[in-house]
């Protein structure tokens, strides 16, 4: 399967971290503070993928198990086939440029002025956060995914496909390769894929926008995306 490294370690980040090594995916995972403090979540981790294997208990029938250890930014993004980023904005600096090139990079954040600080760029709509990051990382493929949905809900949302109602999730990205890449990992999550279009495209499923948080189908999602406005 794929190795995915995750850089940042909060809510989502560990919880998409949970779900690769229940798929199947080797999972690199970095935050600020160091590798010897995700020790914890490396653990469970571990634990989680040995489950799918069935050797410390019971999974989906044939499923293996991935595996996940800790390490720094820069081995994260080295490691990582698909490298997610879900830092708060500030860290956005700090992420590492060269082992990111050519790479699929999803970028989960939202803007939060009173987390993040006034961004004028973003406050004006002149950009979105996932171009902030692309041109950080101008070398990468970024894609926005994974923003407007709960971290608890990425577990207890997912679904196989198929399933009647099931929840969909936005990808927007100026690769079409890239997108491909991530609408396969969203559908094998759990979840149906709207693609919004183009990285300048994600701001319809920014925070406080109609799709921004509740469960919608595909369909609905669509319409969500339709109704939005700027400014």
């Amino acid at each position: 399967m794929t190795t995915i490294g995750i850089i940042g370690a909060g809510h989502i980040g560990s919880q998409l971290a949970r779900l690769a090594v229940q798929h199947g995916h080797d999972v690199v995972i970095a935050n600020s503070r160091g590798p010897e403090t995700l020790t914890d979540l490396v653990d469970e981790l571990r634990a989680l993928g040995g489950a799918a294997t069935g050797t410390t208990g019971g999974s989906a029938a044939g499923s293996t198990g991935g595996s996940a250890r800790a390490a720094t930014r820069d081995e994260a993004a080295a490691a990582g086939e698909i490298v997610v980023v879900t830092t708060p904005l500030a860290a956005i600096e700090t992420i590492p440029v060269e082992p990111l090139v050519g790479k699929v990079v999803i970028d989960t954040n939202n803007y939060y002025p009173g987390r993040d600080g006034d961004i004028p760029a973003l406050d004006d709509e002149t950009t979105t956060t996932a171009e902030l990051l692309q041109d950080h990382l101008p070398g990468a493929r970024v894609v926005k995914a994974f923003n407007h949905i709960g971290a608890a809900d990425l577990t207890g949302h997912a679904t196989p496909a198929g399933t009647p109602g099931r929840r969909a999730l936005v990808v927007a990205g100026d690769d079409a390769e890239a997108k491909r890449v991530v609408t396969e990992l969203i559908d094998a999550f759990g979840f149906d894929v709207v693609d919004a279009g183009p990285l300048a495209e994600g701001w319809r499923i920014q925070r406080d926008t109609p799709g921004y948080g509740p469960r919608f189908t595909a369909e609905e999602l669509r319409a969500k995306l339709a109704e939005a406005t700027r400014g």
